[in-house]
C-alpha cells in the first residue's frame, strides 16, 4: 500500500480507503454483513479475484476488515467489518449523495446489483409514522429483492425477500431510487415502467418529506391514481 507521505488527515485516509475497488468491498460488508468472500466477489462485478483478495489482506492489515472462521455447514471464512471499518458508513453515505447526480448519464450497459438498493434505503427513507403497525416493502432490481422495515420510528433494509410484503416494487434500479430519494412520484414512475403492488401509503410512510423538483411535475389528481 502506497501512501501519500502528507501528514494530512485527508491523506493519511485516503493511504488507507483511496485505492480501486477498496470502497466498494466496505460497501458490500456495509450491506451484507458478514459474508464469504463469493458473496463480496458477486457483488463486484468486474474485480479480478486475486485483486479482492489483496485489497482484503490490506483492509484486514488496516484494521478494518476481520476474518472468522463460520460454524457448519458454512463452513468457510467470513469476512465483516470492524468498528473502525463500520465507521466509514457515513463516509460512503456522502460519497453516494455528491455522486447521485452522476447517475443521471450513467451508460446503460453499467453492471447493477439489485442488493445495492439497501444503501439508498438506509440512506434515503425514514419512518414518518412511528405510532402505525409495522410495515415490509419489496423491491425487485435484478435478481436479488430487497426488504424494507418500518417499525417505532425505524427503518431497516437487508438484502433477501419480504415475507408477507405491504407492498412491492419491480423495475429499473433508476426508477426505484428516483422513487425512494422522492425525486419522481410513484405515478409518474409507473408510467414509465415501474410495477407497484400493494399499500401505497407504505411507501409514503417511509419516503422524504420533501419531494424533488421532479417529483412536482406530477399532478396530485395523477397520485391518487397510482393507489392500487
Amino acid at each position: 500500500m502506497r501512501s501519500y507521505g502528507q501528514y494530512c488527515a485527508l491523506a493519511k485516509a485516503l493511504d488507507v480507503i483511496g485505492d480501486r475497488w477498496t470502497l466498494l468491498i466496505v460497501r458490500e460488508l456495509l450491506i451484507r454483513g458478514a459474508c464469504r468472500y463469493t458473496d463480496l466477489r458477486n457483488g463486484l462485478p468486474g474485480i479480478a479475484t486475486n485483486l479482492l483478495a489483496d485489497r482484503l489482506r490490506e483492509l484486514e492489515e488496516a484494521g478494518l476488515v476481520a476474518r472468522e472462521d463460520a460454524p457448519p455447514p458454512i463452513a468457510t471464512a467470513l469476512f465483516r467489518l470492524t468498528p473502525r471499518g463500520a465507521a466509514l458508513d457515513s463516509v460512503v453515505e456522502q460519497i453516494g449523495r455528491w455522486g447521485a447526480p452522476l447517475l443521471a448519464s450513467a451508460p446503460k450497459s453499467d453492471a447493477y446489483c439489485g442488493h445495492w438498493l439497501v444503501l439508498v434505503a438506509r440512506h434515503a427513507l425514514r419512518d414518518h409514522a412511528p405510532d402505525q403497525p409495522p410495515i415490509r416493502i419489496e423491491l425487485l432490481a435484478g435478481e436479488e429483492p430487497v426488504t424494507i422495515e418500518a417499525a417505532n420510528g425505524t427503518v431497516e433494509a437487508r438484502p433477501g425477500a419480504a415475507d408477507h410484503p405491504d407492498a412491492v416494487m419491480t423495475g429499473s434500479p433508476r426508477l426505484i431510487s428516483a422513487v425512494l430519494r422522492g425525486e419522481m412520484k410513484l405515478a409518474r414512475a409507473r408510467a414509465s415502467g415501474l410495477h407497484f403492488k400493494g399499500d401505497a401509503d407504505a411507501l409514503r410512510r417511509v419516503q422524504p418529506l420533501v419531494v424533488g423538483p421532479k417529483a412536482h411535475d406530477d399532478a396530485s389528481t395523477d397520485e391518487r391514481r397510482s393507489t392500487p
